[in-house]
């Protein structure tokens, strides 16, 4: 099992439950092959099957998940090609974004993003990686807000599932947060000239870090890839 937070009335069950164990596969609270019951986590969170049955849907489109007839539903190994494909559409979506955001930034969305690096960078300091996590898809979710286009980042949101597993796994030394708000400031200050394609070249740099990563931790952690 794992940690789980008291559900709320603000939101659809299945999401708040799907949002719950999308957490905690990506930070391997819960680890790949392992069998999920919706019998267990129905009695957990204290809700009906249905709800769980749901969130377990949600979270196979977003390749988190293999559901097996008759055998139960288990969590996926992770796959290289996946996450390189994964970076390769996410690329593109959020490249084709910042250079209209570039154009269109506020200066109150500015602000933002400088109270976000300094977030990233107070949640760094304090060793806390899941708050870093928020933290980075909070920096990215607010420049897809200068748009005002909310079925990117859940389009984003959904191809990245399989690299968030990933980046969990390599912020500890091969991919340390220090040099990804680096990154995210060099975004922030091609954001600030107003200058489309300095920020796409930011922005495709940082991407890509992806790519490098993640040749160094399938190799430390076998069991958990697949091709």
């Amino acid at each position: 099992m794992f940690k789980s937070e008291v559900l709320t009335v603000s939101e659809p069950v299945n999401q708040q439950i799907y949002r719950q164990l999308r957490k905690a596969i990506i930070t391997c609270q819960v680890l790949p092959g392992v069998l999920l019951s919706e019998k267990d986590i129905s009695s957990q969170f204290n809700v009906s099957r249905q709800p769980v049955r749901e969130a377990f849907i949600k979270l196979a489109e977003a390749g988190l998940v293999q559901i097996l007839p008759q055998r139960g539903t288990f969590v996926t190994k992770i796959s290289v090609k996946k996450v390189i494909d994964g970076q390769f559409i996410r690329d593109a979506v959020e490249c084709a974004i910042i250079k209209r955001a570039a154009q269109e930034i506020s200066d109150s969305d500015l602000l933002l993003l400088e109270k976000n690096l300094k977030e990233q960078i107070d949640a760094n300091k304090h060793k806390n990686i899941g708050y870093f996590l928020e933290k980075d898809d909070e920096f990215h979710q607010i420049i897809m807000n200068v748009i005002d286009c909310p079925m990117a980042w859940e389009t984003v949101e959904n191809i990245k599932a399989m690299m968030d597993r990933v980046r969990y796994l390599t912020l500890e030394d091969i991919s340390p947060p220090e040099d990804l708000v680096k990154q995210h400031e060099k975004i922030v200050i091609a954001l600030k000239k107003h200058d489309p394609e300095m920020a796409t070249l930011a922005l495709h740099e940082h991407l890509a870090t992806i790519l490098k990563t993640i040749k160094i931790v399938s190799q430390q952690h076998t069991i958990w890839f697949v091709d």
